[in-house]
C-alpha cells in the first residue's frame, strides 16, 4: 500500500476500517486533552466496556445463591474454566481439550517445567533466548537448581550476531541441532518482549523433536496478536497471560496448552491438586489422584471466578472480530507507524523489532541511544501512553481492537517534537 504523511488519509484509512467499531466497546483513558493515544496495549490492555456487568453478574450469583453457585444458574463456577474451550481454535489454533484457564503465568511455566522438564544425567540442558524476560529466567533458574544442575551449564542462552538486535532462525535450529542428545527442553517466548522478534515457533518445535528435546513457549506477547497453530504444530506446552492483548485486566488470569498426546498420557508426573482429579469422581474425596486425561489435568484449585468474568468478558469480543481480520488490521497499521517513523532513523535512532511481517506482530521497539529515557518522558507528558524498557528502548503496540490511523498520525508528530525538544 503507498502511505501518506497526512492526517486525511489517516481519517480515509479508519473511516474504512471495519473493525473501527470496536474502540468504542473499550474505555481509553483521559489525559491532560482529551483521550490519550494508547499504545501500551503490550503491557497492559485497555478495559473492555462489558468486564463490569460481567463481574457484577457472578456477584449477584454469589449474592443469590451462595455454595450453590458452583451448580446453579448459566455459568455455574465448578465448570466455568470450560466457557474459554471455545475460543482457543481461533486465538492458538488448539483442540478442545488442550487448554485450559487457571493461576498466573509464572505459576503455570512452573507447573508444566515440573511435568516436561525432566532432566536425566546425560540430557539436561535448556535452550533460552539470551534476553528472555526475567521471570522465565529465573523460573528456568530454579527448575534447574531444583533437579540438582547448575544454570551456567544447564540452560544454554542464544544471542543475536554481532550488531544484530535480533536471533536469526537459522541460528536458533543450528544450535538445537548442536546441543542434540544434551538438550532436554527448548524454552522460547512466541514473541520477544524487548525486540518484538516473532519466533518461527513451528520450525523450532519440528528441529527440537527431532533431537528428542521437548519444546516449550511463554505466549504472552503473542496470543491476542499473532495467529497461532499450535495443535498443528505439535507444539508440546505453552502458557501465557491475559492482560496484555487479551485486555483481560491487571493480574488476570494465565492459561496453559497442553498438546493433547500429552493430556490424554495420565502418567505425566505433575503437581497435582484437586481441581485436576477427575471431575466425575473429584468429589468422592478419594486419596489417590487421578488426572483428567486433558489440559484439565494441571489445574490445582477451583477457578478464580471474578478474573475469569472480565477474561470473558475480553475474549467475547476477540471472537466477534476475529484473529484473521486483528491480524490484517495489525500489520497495516504498525507498518504505517514504520513508515512514518524511518524519516527519523540513523546512528542514534533504530526500529529494531523485524520488518518482514511473519517475523513480528504489532508491537515495534524503538531503539533511542542518546536520551530515550527524555524522549519517552516527553511523550508521556503529551498524551501518548507508550512503554519503557532499559536500557534504552520505547516499545508501542498498535493494537487492533482499540488503536488508529489518526493516533499513528499524530504519534509521529509528537515524537518529531520530543526529539527535536530533548
Amino acid at each position: 500500500m503507498q502511505f501518506e504523511n497526512t492526517l486525511a488519509f489517516a481519517q480515509a484509512k479508519d473511516t474504512n476500517d471495519e473493525l473501527a467499531g470496536f474502540r468504542k466497546q473499550y474505555h481509553i483513558p483521559k489525559g491532560k486533552n482529551g483521550e490519550v493515544i494508547y499504545l501500551c496495549g503490550n503491557s497492559l490492555g485497555l478495559q473492555p466496556n462489558t468486564v463490569g456487568s460481567y463481574i457484577n453478574m457472578e456477584l449477584e450469583h454469589w449474592k443469590n445463591h451462595g455454595v450453590e453457585g458452583h451448580f446453579e444458574g448459566d455459568r455455574p463456577w465448578m465448570h466455568y474454566h470450560k466457557n474459554f474451550e471455545k475460543f482457543w481454535s481461533d486465538l492458538i489454533g488448539a483442540r478442545v481439550g488442550e487448554t485450559v484457564v487457571m493461576n498466573s503465568l509464572s505459576v503455570n511455566l512452573h507447573l508444566l517445567m515440573v511435568s516436561f522438564y525432566r532432566p536425566t544425567k546425560s540430557r539436561y540442558k535448556i535452550l533460552m533466548e539470551g534476553h528472555a524476560f526475567p521471570s522465565d529466567q529465573y523460573a528456568a533458574a530454579s527448575q534447574v537448581i531444583h533437579h540438582g544442575h547448575i544454570p551456567k551449564d544447564a540452560i544454554i542462552e542464544l544471542n543475536p550476531r554481532k550488531g544484530e538486535y535480533t536471533l536469526r532462525n537459522e541460528d536458533i535450529l543450528e544450535k538445537i541441532a548442536d546441543l542434540g542428545d544434551e538438550l532436554a527442553l527448548v524454552l522460547f517466548p512466541g514473541i520477544q518482549y524487548y525486540t518484538g522478534q516473532f519466533f518461527d515457533i513451528n520450525a523450532i518445535t519440528q528441529v527440537a523433536h527431532k533431537v528428542g528435546a521437548i519444546a516449550g513457549f511463554d505466549l504472552a506477547h503473542a496470543v491476542g496478536n499473532v495467529p497461532m497453530n499450535l495443535h498443528d504444530w505439535e507444539v508440546d506446552f505453552a502458557t501465557w497471560c491475559s492482560y496484555k492483548y487479551l485486555n483481560s485486566g491487571p493480574g488476570g488470569v494465565s492459561g496453559i496448552f497442553v498438546h493433547e498426546t500429552h493430556g490424554k498420557n495420565t502418567s505425566i508426573p505433575r503437581f497435582a491438586g484437586w481441581w485436576g482429579h477427575d471431575e466425575q469422581i473429584r468429589f468422592k474425596m478419594t486419596r489417590d489422584f487421578v488426572p483428567t486425561p486433558t489440559a484439565e489435568g494441571w489445574q490445582l484449585s477451583n477457578a478464580p471466578v471474578l478474573s475469569m468474568a472480565a477474561h470473558l468478558a475480553a475474549l467475547e469480543l476477540f471472537a466477534e472480530a476475529g484473529m484473521v481480520r486483528l491480524r490484517a488490521k495489525s500489520l497495516l497499521l504498525s507498518s504505517y507507524y514504520r513508515w512514518l517513523l524511518e524519516s527519523l532513523i540513523d546512528d542514534d535512532f533504530k526500529i529494531i523489532t523485524p520488518k518482514s511481517d511473519s517475523d513480528r506482530g504489532t508491537q515495534l521497539s524503538i531503539l533511542i541511544q542518546n536520551n530515550g529515557r527524555k524522549v519517552f518522558e516527553y511523550l508521556q507528558q503529551n498524551d501518548i501512553i507508550v512503554d519503557w524498557r532499559e536500557p534504552n528502548v520505547i516499545r508501542l503496540a498498535a493494537t487492533a481492537m482499540y488503536n488508529t490511523f489518526e493516533e499513528a498520525y499524530i504519534f509521529n508528530q509528537k515524537m518529531r517534537a520530543a526529539i527535536a525538544t530533548v
